[in-house]
């Protein structure tokens, strides 16, 4: 089991605290909830791939603060093993999509990878 003060040990279970941590500015259990060769690219004109320590450490400091935003997420596919879902964060003058995939590690799940772009 996990170091995590709460235990993920269901793909939806951790999809929705990755969308609270992302969103709603929830700081427990940042850490625990990616693997550790985690990494986000976010496309667009200046492509950019943010490692693990950069993303944990961004979320750490946007603590408590929530994002003025519509969430809504949707499961692309999923198996016992893993799962990719697509969250969308529409805001007033733009929407941002993440495509997360999730894997299962040991008996819990992490996520292991993000994909951003932006309309």
């Amino acid at each position: 089991m996990d170091a995590c003060p709460f235990y993920l040990s269901t793909a939806d279970l951790a999809l929705d605290h990755y969308v609270a941590v992302t969103t709603e500015g929830e700081s427990v259990g940042v850490k625990q909830l990616f693997t550790k060769d985690f990494n986000q690219k976010v496309q667009s004109a200046n492509a950019k791939t943010n490692s693990r320590d950069e993303v944990v450490k961004y979320l750490k400091k946007q603590k408590g603060e929530r994002l003025n935003c519509e969430v809504s997420t949707d499961i692309i596919e999923e198996s016992t093993g893993y799962m990719v879902a697509k969250v969308t964060l529409k805001f007033e003058n733009f929407t941002k999509t993440d495509l997360v995939t999730l894997e299962r590690v040991g008996s819990g799940w992490k996520v292991s990878k993000s994909i951003n772009s932006y309309k």
